[in-house]
This record gives structure tokens, C-alpha cells and sequence, in this order.
């Protein structure tokens, strides 16, 4: 057993004092420096500070979870251990996989910062505790810091604490095998650090949707707020999917089933929100308490949505463990890269033919794709380049960061490229679909000129369905044809025509007819969806709550038009015309944030930003290939990391938050920030 040397230096001051005693000093939450270990009651020596911090690295490289030990001689500004120990947690910005022992040496407090969201059920850090007394009792704080570090290595090994599994330290990972299995996972546990970080400033003082806190809110505020969590969330679920294909076309869909689940239920949340966000946004007046009401609702979905995606944050960090090394990933993406590189003069050409037959307006959304795919290969070449540099000089975790950018910037720009063909596509569809509904409303125009019209109401629906059959085929000669505009009027001209004549129409040829209408409604529907989705995801780091709520709501709606167009086709029918205007309200709200985003200069300015750090990571660039939300926090600094910042990555390693260890650590934060850290728990000793 160790010595118990702050005993005998208690009693060793007493005797050459002459048993004078000195005032305990009362301290405020701290700040956790550069490791593991912050002993402001001067209770451990030197070498146990070291002994402290090699066990709590080796705790960390053996299971990917932080302890933090701090002693004070007493808590104070909050006196509360748990509210002092969640202050220190809170305000130095841990995740869900970091937790802090804070020990009051005088008040003979002691607690354990823990996340509900973390890894150690509450049951299991109350176990832990309890491990604790004994050596704090006895004055042997150094014995307390490794009782801890047992506890934790036992309780996530799945042994129980206090009984025969044992912790001990046991089943550390050789040197080589952490080496290599944090410089995979490094791009991706970086990434957790940062959203952990974004939710963190999101909720601020905001507390849970049900809670007091949003009582307190103005409606305003709380409009703002869930339309924050609905961007966030939104961005949150995509990253995620990206990140469930890159390891099911590495790994394979079994080993992935779990946090596909996880991502399922998200989503389902995240499109719940989007429709209370698509009622709130409607010409429907809403009343104060159905606006508070949503927008409380919207929030508490989104946190919903992220803790769903936390709970499987463990495993995922588990799967990307498997992933190649950072050498064969960059080859990967650099021969990836020359396929979108080599594509890009195709997509030009695809472009230039389609503006000889098509309006400029009917090609606005894919107009500036082949400039915006050049941008992303560039910005891929800087990344890689930037990778390349730091697999050299070792620093494979800034490659691992890099690597990732690339890749994304890549498959954008493949995006950007495909979205050009697969409107040619559309266009040409709609002119197809267009002719022959100019053929029927020509035979309806016939038909109803032989009925009846006392009331002159056939004369005048019949002269405006000829108005829009002479407009559309003016629209769809020459080289400015605009089809699915064209393809909207003839439905619309259709419809009302459709009331005249359906007098003369039995049931069976009403049913034929709503058959007919959707298969036209529904093609067009399908290209402003697909349109939309093609330019709100190549942009998303431009895009706001309105223009993802209208997409969501038209993909929705396309969805109900898919599963009823054989059983109901009048309703899907319905569903179908309102996927289409909703489609192409979002296309609008995006055209207009995208315009606001780069100061009216389209999307140039998005890429004309500063530089972070060593100047490779431009912050308007990367926020449109990553996402705003995540890389302006990247960008702002406050990223925990090991061996400082270097390279092109200042900003995101840089700022008062950043952290080294001597054990080469990276520290993880959370999948989305983590749940709560009220619980009962610690006590006196």
C-alpha cells in the first residue's frame, strides 16, 4: 500500500509550526490545463502527479474515456460538490466520454462528474465512488486516484466494481496496436469534439424543451432556437449517413446494424420536426400557444434525434477503429479524385448543350455546378496535399482531418457533375410529358366545346386551356424551351378544364383520368425534389432552417404520392402537386440564403474567406463542403487534441481550449453532445 504521506506531512508541519493550523482556501471551478491531473490542495508530490497521469493515459488509450482528477482544499461559487465538479466539466467543455473526480480535501467532499449520455451507467460511477472511501479517509489520495482509474477500466471492461472482475489496470493495449488504432479513428473522434462542442453553444442556457428554461423564453427566442436545432440536427443526420455508408462500403451492413437503427429513429424525429416547422410556417394562422407548443415540440425532437445517435457513439467509435490506415485512405481519395477531376469537362459540355435548348432559368439550378465542382477538386487538392504533408511529418491525426475534407469536397463535386444529366434528363422528360398533355387538352377542348353553356362558363375555361396550350408550345419551340414551367401551367389549365367536362365523364374514365394526371404530376414532382435535394446538399453550409423544411416536407409528400398513387390515385394525386410546389419553394429559399451567404455575388463568396491556421483550410470553403455549423465551430477554436496545433489546422486546433498530454491522447467529446450531468451521487468521507 502506498505510504500515506500527506498524513505524516500534516503531522510533520504540525510539529515544526508548533500545531499552528493554517486556513483551508476555498476555490472556485478550474480550469483543467494541459492534464489529467490539477492537485490545488498540494496533496500529491511529484511523483505522484506522474504516476496520476500515467494511469489515467493509460485508462484512456485502453478504452477511450478521460478521468479528470482535480483536489481543493474546499468547493466554493457553488459550494455543492456536484454542482462545483459539473461546473469544472461544463465550462472546460468535456463530452459525454469524460468525466471528473473532484476531491475537497478540508470539507472531505468528493463527486464524479459524469454524462448521462456516457458510457458508465449512473449505477456504475455510484460503484466507483464507493470505491473511493476508504483511501480518502485515510488520507491516501494517490490510492483514491487509482482506486478510480480500476473502477473505470473494470466497469467498461464489463466487470463489476467492488467484486471479483477486477480492474487493476489490467488488459492495457500494446504501444503499437493505440498507435495505430488512434490514428484511425482521429479524423472522426476530432469530428465528435466539435459537434459536442456546437451542440454545447446551441443549448446554452437554454435547458431542456419541457423545462423551466423555455418557459422563460420569448416565443421569438424560442422560434429561434428550433429553427437552430432543426439546422444542426439536420446536419448532424447527414454527416452520420455519410459517415454509415463510408463504413458499409468498407466493413459491410452487418457490422453496422446497430447504429443504422439508431440513425432510422433520428431520422423519423427529424422529419417529425420538419413537418410541426412546415405547420408553424404555413399561411395557416397558428395561435401563441400552438407556436410556443411546436416550437417546444421541434426542439425536443432534435435533442431526441442527437441522444439516439449518442447512445451509439461507443460503438460507432468501435467500428471506425477498422478503417485503413491514413496512407491507403489518402490513395483512395486521390485516385477518386482524378475520376471527378477528368468528369468535369464532360459536365461542361452536357451544360453548354443543354443552354441551346433550354431557358436560363429552366438550367438555374445547376448553372454555376461545373465552376462549383472545379472549387471542391481544388479544395480536395489543398486538403490532400495538406494530408500528405502531415503523414510525413507523422502527425497522422491532422491527416486523418484532411483525408476526410477531401473526401467530402470530392463527392460533392461528383454531385455537382451528375446533377447536370440528371436534369438534362428531367428536361427532357417534362417536354415529353408536356406534348402529350397539350394532345389531351386539345381533345378536351373538343369535348367540351360540344356541351352545353348557358352560363358561358365552358366558353371561358375552354379559351383559358387554349390560352395555355398556345403559350406551351410557344415555350417549348426553339432553344428556350422551359418544359416542367410549361408542363405546370398545362396541369393547371387541365384542371380547371377537367371541372367543365367531368359532367360527361363516367366514374371508370374520372379514375383513368386522375391515373394519367398523376403519372405527369408525379414525374415532375420526382425532378423538382431530386433538384432540390442536388442543390441543397452541394450547399448545405449556405442554407437555412425554411429551405431544408420545405425539402423535407416535398420529399415527404412525394413519399405519400408514391404509396397511394395504385390505391388512391386522386389522393396521391394531391400529395403529388404539393411535393412539387413545396420543391420548388425550397429551391427558392436556398437560391435566396445562398445569395445572402456570399453577399449577392452567388456563391463566390463563400470561397473568398480567410484561411485557418496555415492558410490550407479556407472557413467559407470548408463550410460548404462540411456544413457551416460544423466547421465555423472547427474554425473558432477550442478543438482537444494531442501535440498542439501545426500545419494548416490553427484555428481548429488553436484557442484557449486545446489540450496536450503527454500521453499522446486525443480526447474524445461526444457523437452530439451527451445528455445531462445532474446526478445524485459522491458524499463525504
Amino acid at each position: 500500500m502506498r505510504a500515506r504521506w500527506a498524513v505524516a506531512l500534516t503531522a510533520t508541519l504540525a510539529v515544526l509550526f508548533g500545531g499552528v493550523a493554517t486556513a483551508a482556501s476555498a476555490t472556485d471551478p478550474v480550469d483543467l490545463g494541459s492534464g489529467y491531473v490539477v492537485d490545488d490542495a498540494g496533496v500529491l508530490s511529484s511523483g505522484d502527479i506522474s504516476a496520476a497521469e500515467q494511469r489515467l493515459t493509460d485508462l484512456y488509450e485502453s478504452t477511450g474515456v478521460d478521468l479528470f482528477v482535480v483536489s481543493v482544499d474546499e468547493f466554493t461559487n457553488p459550494s455543492s460538490s456536484e454542482q462545483w465538479a459539473n461546473t469544472v466539466a461544463e465550462d472546460n467543455g468535456l463530452g459525454v466520454s469524460q468525466y471528473v473526480l473532484a476531491v475537497a480535501t478540508e470539507s472531505r467532499q468528493y463527486y464524479i462528474s459524469a454524462d448521462s449520455a456516457g458510457p458508465l451507467t449512473e449505477q456504475q460511477v455510484a460503484d466507483i465512488e464507493a470505491t473511493l472511501v476508504p483511501p480518502l479517509r485515510d488520507g491516501d489520495y494517490a490510492g483514491a486516484v487509482t482506486a478510480a482509474a480500476d473502477g473505470f477500466q473494470t466497469a467498461l471492461g464489463g466487470g463489476t466494481v467492488g467484486g471479483d472482475g477486477g480492474g487493476g489496470g489490467g488488459g492495457f493495449v500494446p504501444g503499437l496496436i493505440v498507435f495505430l488504432v488512434i490514428a484511425a479513428i482521429a479524423g472522426i473522434v476530432i469530428w465528435l469534439i466539435v459537434r459536442s462542442r456546437r451542440r454545447k453553444r446551441a443549448s446554452a442556457g437554454g435547458g431542456s424543451a419541457q423545462g423551466p428554461a423555455v418557459e422563460q423564453l420569448s416565443t421569438e427566442e424560442l422560434a429561434r432556437r428550433a429553427s437552430t436545432a432543426l439546422i444542426q440536427t439536420d446536419d448532424a443526420v447527414k454527416t452520420s449517413e455519410q459517415e454509415l455508408g463510408f463504413a458499409n462500403a468498407q466493413f459491410g451492413d452487418a457490422v453496422t446494424v446497430e447504429f443504422e437503427t439508431a440513425l432510422q429513429t433520428a431520422r423519423e424525429n427529424l422529419n417529425q420536426a420538419f413537418t410541426l416547422k412546415q405547420q408553424l410556417d404555413d399561411s395557416v394562422p397558428d395561435s401563441e400557444q400552438q407556436t410556443r407548443s411546436w416550437n417546444a415540440q421541434i426542439i425536443r425532437l432534435c435533442e431526441e434525434a442527437n441522444a439516439g445517435l449518442d447512445e451509439k457513439a461507443a460503438d460507432f467509435d468501435e467500428l471506425r477503429k477498422l478503417e485503413q490506415n491514413a496512407p491507403e485512405s489518402l490513395a483512395r481519395i486521390q485516385q477518386r479524385r482524378g475520376e471527378a477531376a477528368a468528369s468535369i469537362d464532360a459536365a461542361t459540355a452536357s451544360l453548354q448543350t443543354l443552354s441551346t435548348r433550354y431557358a436560363s432559368e429552366a438550367l438555374a439550378t445547376v448553372a454555376d455546378n461545373p465552376q462549383q465542382a472545379r472549387q471542391r477538386i481544388a479544395f480536395a487538392d489543398e486538403q490532400l496535399s495538406a494530408a500528405s504533408a502531415a503523414i510525413a511529418a507523422g502527425n497522422v491525426g491532422e491527416a486523418a482531418v484532411s483525408i476526410r475534407a477531401a473526401e467530402e469536397a470530392v463527392g460533392q463535386a461528383t454531385l455537382l457533375e451528375d446533377a447536370i444529366d440528371k436534369l438534362g434528363a428531367d428536361l427532357a422528360e417534362g417536354e415529353r410529358s408536356a406534348a402529350a398533355l397539350i394532345t389531351e387538352l386539345e381533345g378536351d377542348i373538343a369535348a367540351a366545346s360540344a356541351l352545353p353553356d348557358p352560363q358561358g362558363t365552358v366558353a371561358a375555361a375552354i379559351a383559358g386551356a387554349r390560352t395555355q396550350v398556345d403559350a406551351a408550345k410557344a415555350n417549348l419551340a426553339g432553344s428556350t424551351k422551359r418544359p416542367l414551367v410549361t408542363l405546370q401551367a398545362l396541369e393547371a389549365a387541365n384542371a380547371q378544364i377537367d371541372g367543365v367536362v367531368a359532367g360527361v365523364r363516367d366514374a371508370a374514365a374520372q379514375a383513368q383520368r386522375a391515373q394519367q394526371m398523376l403519372g405527369q404530376q408525379m414525374m415532375q414532382a420526382q425532378a423538382q425534389v431530386s433538384a432540390a435535394e442536388d442543390y441543397v446538399t452541394a450547399r448545405r453550409g449556405a442554407i437555412g432552417a425554411e429551405a431544408r423544411t420545405r425539402l423535407a416536407e416535398a420529399g415527404a409528400s412525394l413519399v405519400q404520392a408514391q404509396q397511394l398513387q395504385t390505391v388512391n390515385p386522386e389522393q396521391a394525386l394531391q400529395y403529388a402537386q404539393r411535393a412539387n410546389q413545396l420543391a420548388a419553394q425550397a429551391i427558392q429559399y436556398a437560391q435566396n440564403d445562398v445569395g445572402a451567404f456570399s453577399g449577392g455575388g452567388g456563391m463566390g463568396g463563400m470561397f473568398g474567406g480567410g484561411s485557418s491556421g496555415g492558410g490550407n483550410n479556407g472557413g467559407g470553403m470548408l463550410g460548404a463542403v462540411l456544413g457551416g455549423i460544423v466547421i465555423n465551430s472547427m474554425l473558432g477554436g477550442g478543438g482537444r487534441s494531442s501535440g498542439g496545433s501545426s500545419g494548416g489546422f490553427g484555428g481548429m486546433f488553436g484557442g484557449g481550449g486545446s489540450r496536450s498530454s503527454g500521453g499522446g491522447r486525443i480526447s474524445p467529446g461526444s457523437f452530439g453532445g451527451g445528455g445531462t450531468r445532474a446526478r445524485r451521487g459522491g458524499g463525504r468521507f
